[in-house]
């Protein structure tokens, strides 16, 4: 089988239908030599006689009409093989296998899929929430939602938007150690730290005028997961930094507090990621409705 020329079945086929190699030369757009010579090659290549031929006709063996209809079947299944992929390619469908962090895949990832669902009903999807890097290609996903400034990599990336780091503090925390006034006075209050970030104890903020403060965090507790850190600010543990679209309600209800609100910390980015130079229409079509959820969010 090594040894078997696969493009030399749609030669046969091709001159099967025709009738005659002249025929078969003009639909395959070769001479009538090379169509010759195809078959030679794949009668010597397969061990067989496919062909009987003669001035004024030629006629099928019985090994040539058996492997024929193997060979139409064999090509009809290949030409639906890649109108499958065509399809993909075009319109949404399939299982969509996607990733995010917890944080984000809870508040915003998995909402956003719930409608995105409804709207593509011949979408499955199966999203795995983790808070470390999966490797896409490896564990067999299409895509993945990160956060904050993505590494260099041979991934493909799109931004679907931004989000704002926010420093808070619930109400019963203030009310017993104090509200800072002070940029500085934050060395002096409990810290929760998020381990996961490069440097969870050390903060620059920037002022009005645009001059760059940095300070260094007292840590009174540490977690490796957003949402974790978020509990522990809520019940009163200490202060700390969190992302707009976790607190976005506890600020509005009273639950946390916005301190220092004078000073700002970096944005960060929200990106689609995935491998391959062409997603198929399953992953265009949700990094389209993920645009608008974090657009309309903001």
């Amino acid at each position: 089988m090594a040894d078997v020329n696969l493009n030399r079945l749609s030669v046969f086929v091709a001159l099967v239908r025709a009738g005659s190699f002249t025929a078969a030369a003009e639909v395959l757009g070769m001479t009538k030599a090379m169509v010759s010579q195809h078959i030679a090659r794949l009668e010597s290549e397969l061990g067989v006689t496919l062909l009987s031929r003669s001035t004024r006709r030629m006629a099928l063996t019985e090994a040539g009409s058996a492997f024929h209809a193997a060979c139409v079947r064999i090509l009809a299944e290949a030409e639906a093989a890649i109108a499958q992929v065509g399809q993909g390619q075009e319109k949404p469908s399939g299982t969509l296998r996607l990733t995010a962090t917890g944080d984000y895949g809870t508040a915003v990832v998995a909402p956003a899929l719930a409608e995105f669902l409804r709207v593509h009903p011949e979408i499955q999807a199966d999203l795995v929430l983790t808070d470390h890097m999966s490797d896409l290609i490896a564990e067999r996903f299409d895509m993945a939602i990160r956060m904050g400034w993505l590494r260099d990599s041979n991934l493909r990336s799109a931004r679907l938007g931004s989000f704002r780091q926010l420093l808070v503090a619930s109400p019963g925390y203030l009310a017993r150690r104090g509200e800072p006034r002070l940029i500085t006075d934050l060395a002096s209050h409990d810290w929760v730290a998020l381990a996961l970030l490069a440097t969870p104890l050390r903060w620059t903020f920037t002022a009005p005028d645009g001059s760059r403060r940095t300070v260094r965090m007292r840590p009174v507790a540490q977690t490796n997961n957003v949402t974790a850190t978020h509990a522990l600010v809520r019940h009163g543990t200490g202060v700390s930094v969190l992302p707009d679209y976790l607190v976005t309600d506890d600020i509005r209800d009273g639950r946390l507090v916005v301190l220092m609100a004078q000073y700002s910390l970096p944005d960060c980015g929200i990106y689609a990621v995935y491998p391959g130079r062409q997603p198929p229409a399953k992953v265009r079509a949700f990094i389209d409705h993920m645009r608008k959820t974090v657009a309309a969010s903001g």
